[in-house]
């Protein structure tokens, strides 16, 4: 056993001698191959990433460059002019028109605060009854609600207005923040998720040792729901940020803007050069200013999202 332990080696030495290629270990193989599947996945990722913080990068640059920079084209559009005039765009921005960018950044943390609550307040509780209570026509309504997550929001825009025409809501704060209230998606992500996380075994335990069904929902099943919940707040709160279509139909008076469609009518303005003022570092600023919200939400309440708190807690 020992001899032919021992000759195997020699053989192995001589073939890497005949051929002058050494020999791998039937283990480096896989390793390397290993390591080929890592590399493209970086590859795809970092490629990613260079698609989607290419936009940011342009709009800080372009940010900081002043109307003669911005279009006289000796500077590069992706790297910052001479001068650096970020400051003084901010100031030229929020002094122009008497304040009415800060009053439509104004209106925007109205409309979003608001319609985030409310849609998340709604979607825990409609998430909550879908998953764990039984009453008749419960698949039919969760049906509607799949359904309704399939209709593109731009097509439910014509019917809201007529809604709140009816009811003589629009050019009022509440015909954006009511619809907003609403998130098919935000219930059918609640009610799933409340399936995982909360088992039905714990809420029974509860109801044994005598907790109402109140008490159960704040003291044993809310908790578990958080990161759920700040998804869903998260997620409502961008949603209705970013909305366009619905505050433009619904307003027709510029102090109820939000900051979106407030800086669609500046770009309209450039566009024409309105009294000979062109205003483009005015709207490109402001986008600017427009995403810092959402970036501070999103690095504020990330540490929240801790999925599976209660998954296996039931054996």
């Amino acid at each position: 056993m020992t001899t032919q332990l021992l000759g195997a080696e020699p053989a192995a030495d001589t073939r890497s001698i005949r051929t002058g290629r050494p020999t791998r270990s039937r283990r480096e193989a896989p390793a390397d191959r290993r390591t080929g599947r890592q590399v493209i996945p970086h590859i795809v990722l970092a490629a990613f990433i260079v698609y989607f913080a290419l936009p940011f990068w342009w709009l800080l640059v372009a940010s900081t460059k002043s109307q003669q920079t911005l279009f006289d084209g000796k500077t590069s559009p992706l790297w910052f002019g001479g001068s650096f005039d970020l400051f003084s765009n901010i100031s030229s921005l929020f002094s122009y028109s008497g304040g009415l960018y800060a009053h439509w950044l104004g209106n925007s943390f109205l409309y979003a605060i608001a319609g985030g609550l409310g849609a998340t307040v709604l979607s825990v509780l409609a998430g909550y009854g879908f998953s764990m209570y039984g009453f008749r026509g419960r698949r039919l309504f969760f049906a509607i609600v799949l359904g309704s997550v399939m209709v593109p929001a731009t097509v439910l825009v014509i019917p809201l207005f007529v809604l709140m025409s009816g009811a003589h809501l629009t050019n009022t704060m509440w015909a954006v923040i009511l619809p907003s209230m609403l998130n098919p998606f935000a219930v059918y992500l609640m009610k799933v998720y409340t399936d995982e996380a909360i088992p039905s075994e714990m809420v029974d335990a509860a109801r044994v040792d005598g907790a109402g069904e109140i008490r159960i929902f704040a003291r044993v099943a809310l908790p578990l729901m958080r990161p759920a919940v700040v998804t869903v707040l998260l997620l409502s709160i961008v949603g209705t940020w970013n909305n366009f279509f619905l505050p433009l139909v619904m307003f027709s008076n510029p102090q109820l803007f939000p900051v979106t469609v407030g800086l669609g009518a500046l770009q309209a303005q450039a566009q024409v050069n309105t009294g000979g003022q062109s205003l483009w570092n005015l709207v490109i600023t402001g986008a600017l200013i427009s995403i810092v919200p959402l970036i501070v939400s999103f690095l504020t309440l990330q540490r929240y999202w801790q999925g599976g708190l209660a998954i296996g807690s039931v054996k």
